[in-house]
C-alpha cells in the first residue's frame, strides 16, 4: 500500500521526533537507543529503515547522531551507560585483585625468607651454646638471687 506524500511526511516527523527523544535518553520501559525502538515509538514498520525503503536516510542519520554522542562520551541509553560503568568498574577491580595478589606473593615471599633466616639463627645459637659448653674457658655467670620486696622476717 503506497502512502501520500502527506503521510509520509507525518511518519517522517514523528521519527525525527522519537529520534530526538531517544538520543536525549528519554528511552521507553523496555526499549533502547536501537532502531527497533525507534521504529516502534514512531509507530513505523522497523523494515522501512532498511536497504531503499523509504526511511532509510533517517536510519543512516540516527545511527550517525548515534555514534557522534558516543564519541563525545555520552550514552543517551541509561543500560548501555550503566554496561558501560561496571566493565569499567570491573576493570579497575581487576587491576586491583592483581595488585593484591602480587602483594601477597611478595609477603609470602618475604616470610618465607624470614622464617629461614630465624631458623638459621636459631641452629647459630644452638650450636655456639654447644661448643661454648664444651670448652673450660667460658666461665657460667652465678644465678641472679631473688629478692622479695617487702616481706617482715
Amino acid at each position: 500500500m503506497r502512502i501520500t506524500a502527506a503521510q509520509r511526511a507525518e511518519n517522517e516527523n514523528r521519527i525525527r521526533a522519537a529520534m530526538d527523544r531517544l538520543l536525549r535518553g528519554e528511552i521507553p520501559p523496555g526499549g533502547k537507543c536501537d532502531i527497533k525502538t525507534l521504529a516502534t515509538t514512531a509507530e513505523v514498520d522497523r523494515t522501512a529503515f532498511y536497504g531503499t525503503r523509504p526511511y532509510a536516510h533517517l536510519r543512516i542519520e540516527f545511527e550517525r547522531r548515534l555514534q557522534t554522542l558516543q564519541d563525545a562520551g555520552e550514552i543517551p541509553d541509561p543500560r548501555e551507560a550503566q554496561i558501560a560503568r561496571l566493565k569499567a568498574e570491573i576493570a579497575k577491580l581487576k587491576e586491583r585483585l592483581t595488585q593484591s595478589e602480587q602483594t601477597i606473593d611478595e609477603l609470602t615471599d618475604f616470610r618465607s625468607r624470614a622464617l629461614s633466616r630465624l631458623d638459621a639463627q636459631h641452629e647459630e645459637i644452638v650450636h655456639l651454646r654447644e661448643s661454648a659448653a664444651g670448652t673450660s674457658r667460658v666461665s657460667r655467670l652465678p644465678a641472679p638471687r631473688t629478692t622479695v620486696i617487702g616481706s617482715c622476717s
